[in-house]
């Protein structure tokens, strides 16, 4: 019998094509003892009926939840994230049925590492308001917003992860001072990519750019509380890479608009997608992307790679690599 998988819907473009492209198809197309499908509704939560219909799944923004695994009929033995990020899989649920779940944390390392770097240039730089005095006719006006040079500032990466690490060595050739806090990252790991191992207190008090690597779990969210946004500087700005719970929003946004800090660049909210009259959203000092900044052809295509090789992988009876651990 083969090994029938089913992605979900999401991951096909308006168009019904899959938005990573042909190519990582053809992973599946190869393998003789693979049957696959892209389910035939959108859902929000995959329900008990999917899980009992295929062997895999390839999942981008659908919820995995006990729910999902409650019913003795569950078929599906792996759960593939299309991405880094497994907050909307009950891993352990999944765990305790016997499922495993796996997750793209290679493919994703340089991408989001390059779309942080690019919301602190277009920070410094001024991009959006220059740009917007050009097409106003506002010319004259440049002088008044002065971009930030990077050699005098310091970068500090909370999270040293995949790609924490990423950013730092990418960062490194600008001449910036930089900073990592990370307890599960040794010191000399971090420190041969040029920067000091500190505590999140001290690189916040010290940063001109904060840019937030970590995880979403019990012990991350709302890490950066009114507290510890308060030790940032005045000059200083905020990205957020990670997950939106990590960041208190409405702590950041009281942040925003008193000045405490100067601004932010945020690719992730707490609610997604972000409500019409989110406070963000009429900021002239903040930055903001709809959780895809880091999307691209490349991007898209090692991730489906990554993720659709770990159900090959399954299927194959060989444990895939990429296991996301309960």
């Amino acid at each position: 019998m083969a090994f029938k998988i089913g992605l979900s819907k999401d991951l096909l473009d308006v168009g019904g094509r899959p938005t990573f492209g042909p190519g990582p198809m053809e992973l599946l197309d190869r393998e003789p003892g693979i049957e696959y499908e892209f389910l035939r509704e959108s859902v929000s939560e995959i329900t008990p009926d999917i899980m009992s219909a295929y062997d895999g799944l390839y999942i981008n923004s659908p919820q995995v939840t006990a729910r999902s695994v409650a019913r003795p009929d569950c078929r599906v033995k792996i759960v593939s994230r299309h991405g880094v990020g497994y907050d909307s899989v009950d891993v352990k649920a999944l765990a305790d049925k016997s499922v495993i779940t796996t997750n793209t944390p290679v493919a994703v390392r340089r991408p989001v590492a390059v779309a942080a770097l690019t919301y602190i240039f277009a920070l410094t730089g001024r991009l959006m308001v220059k740009d917007k005095l050009t097409r106003e006719g506002r010319w004259h006006e440049r002088t008044s917003h002065m971009g930030l040079g990077l050699t005098t500032r310091t970068l500090g990466v909370i999270g040293a992860g995949g790609i924490g690490k990423e950013l730092l060595a990418l960062a490194k050739p600008f001449g910036w001072r930089m900073l990592a806090s990370d307890p599960h990252v040794a010191t000399p790991l971090i420190e041969s990519l040029g920067a000091d191992h500190v505590s999140t207190e001290t690189l916040l008090s010290q940063s001109d750019f904060v840019v937030c690597c970590l995880i979403l779990n019990s012990q991350t969210r709302h890490f950066l509380n009114a507290q510890r946004l308060s030790l940032m500087k005045k000059q200083a700005f905020l990205i957020n890479m990670a997950r939106g719970p990590v960041v208190d929003e409405s702590a950041l946004i009281h942040a925003l608009q008193t000045g405490a800090i100067a601004g932010a660049g945020l690719d992730v909210f707490e609610q997604e997608p972000v409500s019409n009259d989110n406070p963000l959203l009429s900021m002239d000092n903040v930055l903001l992307t709809p959780h895809s900044l880091c999307w691209t052809d490349e991007c898209f295509d090692h991730i489906a790679r990554e993720g659709l090789g770990c159900l090959v992988e399954f299927a194959n009876g060989r444990l895939p690599l990429s296991i996301v651990k309960v």
